[in-house]
């Protein structure tokens, strides 16, 4: 009788349970993150309004407020606004793609500048560049919805580049080539092969600048000039200039709701849905590949430098025929109320700090949980986390402000409130970067590694780290210059000696003349260059400068 040759152990029970143990510990971390400093502060706003019998129906609130006027417009902005930054964006895609790596750190310096820039910001720089005198007046955009979707696609140029470009450097090309060698010509290679594996990113990009768009505050209130009114901007005014809590609280219910269902209606094209990396040939450009590069570039400086370029004008030169000064950056350096840009700036930095890493650990571990997990789960998961992108600033400041007073002093002095209050804004975009890193690693090398006995913490350090690396380190940066950047919620938070440089800015532009309209805009600029450098920085730790959202 001839003997079964022994099975090896595979651990493969031992393994997925030791995994699935794992897992939810990880999942535990951005569910009591959001849960804690989410959660919190809308509930007790909406305690605040509709305790107690207050507040009156829900549904009579939104139709004094018109509210379904402001939901239609909304949507109609933001979905406008996404394709115009898509369409704004495919040039410059090219030239990173196609570009050196040089070149390519120097457009992802570039076109990730704006992000960070307060909107009342570039507003004003976009009243400067449409409006009477501006380099741009003849187009007669100026307080029109063309301003408005300009301006937004300015600010999030970014989001679409990295995003896309990310997936595309990283694409296997040998499935193109299969297609070109059985005949494909290269425009059908690219639609038939490429174009089907790109359109998660796509998809994933436009509903990040969807929800962007969907509740922007600075741009819209200055373009606007009070005839363009969002949800946003009607929490606004309903809880500052009305002090009307609970119109404000069922406006801010009701974005909610409408941010939900667009992370439901993209999921099914989430780009954590990706193909697995493979490698990327270099061709040798043609003539003609090398005048298209040239065009691109010239684009990208268009676009991402023009309104800059304004900034600095108006630094220096406030209004249109006003004299050339220097007054502007000689203020940098003032006290105002004991505290000077210089001095904001050196507490926006920390405080940009400790929120990158909190939102870092908190995306990432929500990225690492929801695609890991059955489909079910990750969508709720994916909604619960970008949830946050979608609330008013003005909803959150006005909550925390309830729960920081009837808080222990220990606790409504921290310091760690702002950066915490800053990460939970900045961990959507982080899940958004790293989810379609960690989907692109090849299941198989995660199941060779089990079968040879790594655990949760191995497999991750040895197989998914070193692949999404890249994505974490360009994550990291993102959320350090979107935490620099921060105006809305921070700018409630603020107390003498915890004044945040886009605070400082905003206030400089609400005092009349000449001199602090001049500070502002020299504070903008360092923002810019500040901001510059520390982009350019972290580039050139990315390989190839190839950082990917």
């Amino acid at each position: 009788m001839s003997e079964r040759p022994a099975r090896r152990p595979t651990g493969r029970p031992a393994g997925r349970a030791r995994t699935t143990v794992a897992l939810l510990l990880v999942g535990a971390i951005p569910v009591m993150f959001v849960a804690i400093l989410f959660a919190l502060p809308v509930i007790a706003l909406a305690v605040r309004a509709f305790g107690h019998g207050g507040g009156g129906d829900l549904l009579d609130l939104l139709d004094g407020a018109g509210a379904w006027h402001l939901v239609a417009f909304t949507v109609e902005q933001a979905a406008l606004s996404a394709v115009v930054t898509l369409a704004v964006s495919l040039p410059i895609i090219w030239l990173v793609v196609r570009a050196g790596p040089t070149v390519r750190r120097i457009v992802m310096v570039g076109v990730t500048v704006p992000f960070v820039l307060p909107t009342v910001v570039v507003g004003m720089a976009f009243r400067a560049l449409l409006g009477d005198g501006g380099p741009l007046s003849l187009l007669g955009l100026d307080g029109t919805i063309g301003a408005l979707l300009c301006a937004h696609a300015f600010l999030n140029v970014a989001v679409v580049v990295r995003v896309v470009s990310a997936v595309l450097l990283s694409l296997d090309t040998r499935a193109a080539e299969a297609a070109r060698t059985l005949g494909a010509s290269a425009p059908r290679a690219f639609l038939t092969v490429v174009v089907p594996r790109l359109m998660p990113a796509v998809a994933s990009a436009m509903a990040l600048v969807f929800l962007f768009c969907s509740t922007s505050f600075g741009v819209v209130l200055i373009l606007g000039n009070g005839r363009l009114q969002t949800i946003e901007t009607e929490i606004y005014r309903q809880a500052v200039d009305y002090f009307d809590i609970p119109t404000a609280v069922a406006l801010t219910l009701l974005q909610v709701v409408l941010v939900a269902a667009v992370a439901l209606l993209t999921m099914p094209w989430r780009a954590d849905r990706a193909v697995a990396v493979g490698r990327r040939g270099r061709r040798p450009a043609s003539a003609a590949t090398r005048v298209g590069l040239t065009l691109a570039a010239a684009w990208a400086v268009v676009v991402c430098l023009l309104p800059v370029a304004v900034l600095v004008v108006r630094s220096v030169r406030p209004t249109t025929g006003g004299q050339w000064t220097l007054v502007g950056y000689r203020m940098l350096t003032a006290q105002v109320n004991g505290q000077s840009a210089v001095s904001s700036l050196r507490y926006s930095l920390e405080t940009a700090l400790g929120a990158m890493v909190l939102s870092v650990i908190v995306g990432v571990a929500a990225a690492v949980g929801i695609s890991r997990a059955p489909r079910v789960v990750g969508a709720f998961g994916g909604v619960l986390v970008v949830l946050p992108l979608g609330v008013s600033a003005v909803t959150v400041g006005f909550g925390y402000l309830i729960v920081l007073s009837n808080a222990p002093d220990s606790i409504a002095t921290s310091a760690a409130v702002i950066p915490c209050v800053q990460a939970l804004i900045c961990i959507p975009v982080v899940y958004r970067m790293v989810a379609p890193a960690l989907a692109a690693v090849p299941q198989n090398l995660r199941d060779s590694a089990a079968t040879l006995g790594a655990g949760p913490l191995r497999l991750w350090w040895t197989v998914d780290l070193p692949i999404a690396s890249r994505a974490i380190t360009s994550a990291a940066g993102f959320a350090f210059i979107m935490a620099v950047g921060e105006f809305g919620a921070t700018s409630f938070l603020t107390r003498p000696g915890t004044v945040t440089l886009p605070v400082l800015i905003g206030a400089a532009l609400g005092r009349p003349g000449e001199e602090n309209l001049a500070a502002a805009m020299a504070a903008s600029v360092l923002l810019v260059v500040i901001t510059g450098a520390g982009i350019a920085v972290i580039e050139m730790f990315c390989r190839d400068g190839e950082a990917g959202i």
